[in-house]
């Protein structure tokens, strides 16, 4: 893999080229315990797919990137998605990207979606959060107690420098008392490219309304609900995941050329 310094911070990242011509980059936006490692072989699958360039990359404090600056805060998602991502686009010259977000990669990607509407060309959301619902709170609460007495920790050494630091960097944000009132569903509106959003109906952290509530406010918003899938569909329905982000390039291919 290869780094790159953007703010002060080595990020790792991975660029995969494009196959066919006048296609947006995918960028890869992981969940709150994952990194570039963790996609395993989805981002490739789906470059080869829609013959999209991709880049996947860790969050500083993910994977092998630095660790971060400064210590997490309730506003630690829009700060990657109005400081951070921009500055990481702007180095590596990714002009009107298709943003691909997990969990918090998906938040990320309403976030920068709605602040600079004209600088994307779609978003695609798998298991986002838009608010804080008592399910996800009941589902790390029980992160937690697994997280103390299994192999967890060695599965998530695997994927990061920091494995402690990562889980408690989630855990703790999320479950802190000034977290409870995060709620991004008022920039929802401003978002004004192409929006696929995908939740499974077994999704351990969320309820369907995480993602109804993103057709109840954007403009143009397409909606898959996938049965026998949980928080991660992208490992639990990758073939349903792929064919639906295909019809979204090559919707955004037709509307640029016609």
């Amino acid at each position: 893999m290869s780094q790159i310094v953007v703010a002060g911070q080595a990020l790792e990242y991975r660029r995969i080229a494009a196959s066919r011509a006048q296609r947006p980059t995918l960028v890869f936006l992981h969940e709150a315990l994952g990194s570039l490692s963790s996609w395993r072989d989805f981002p490739a699958r789906v470059a080869q797919a829609t013959g999209c360039g991709a880049l996947v990359w860790s969050r500083a404090g993910h994977g092998n990137s630095s660790p971060p600056a400064l210590p997490r805060t309730p506003r630690y998602l829009h700060e990657e998605a109005l400081q951070r991502l921009p500055s990481l686009l702007a180095v590596l010259a990714i002009a009107r990207p298709l943003l691909v977000g997990h969990s918090d990669g998906g938040s990320i990607a309403l976030l920068h979606a709605a602040a600079s509407p004209q600088d994307v060309a779609g978003v695609v959301v798998l298991a986002p959060h838009e608010f804080v619902e008592e399910k996800a709170l009941a589902g790390i609460r029980r992160a937690g107690e697994l997280f103390a007495g299994s192999d967890w920790r060695h599965l998530l050494a695997r994927h990061h420098r920091d494995a402690e630091a990562v889980f408690r960097s989630w855990h703790d944000t999320w479950l802190a008392p000034e977290f409870l009132g995060w709620d991004i569903t008022g920039c929802l509106p401003a978002i004004r490219c192409p929006l696929l959003a995908i939740q499974g109906e077994d999704d351990e952290y969320a309820t369907m309304r995480q993602i109804e509530c993103i057709a109840d406010a954007a403009p143009d918003v397409t909606l898959l609900k996938l049965a026998h899938c949980g928080h991660s569909p992208q490992r639990d329905q990758p073939e349903a995941v792929i064919e639906a982000i295909v019809r979204l390039v090559e919707r955004l291919g037709s509307s640029q050329t016609g």
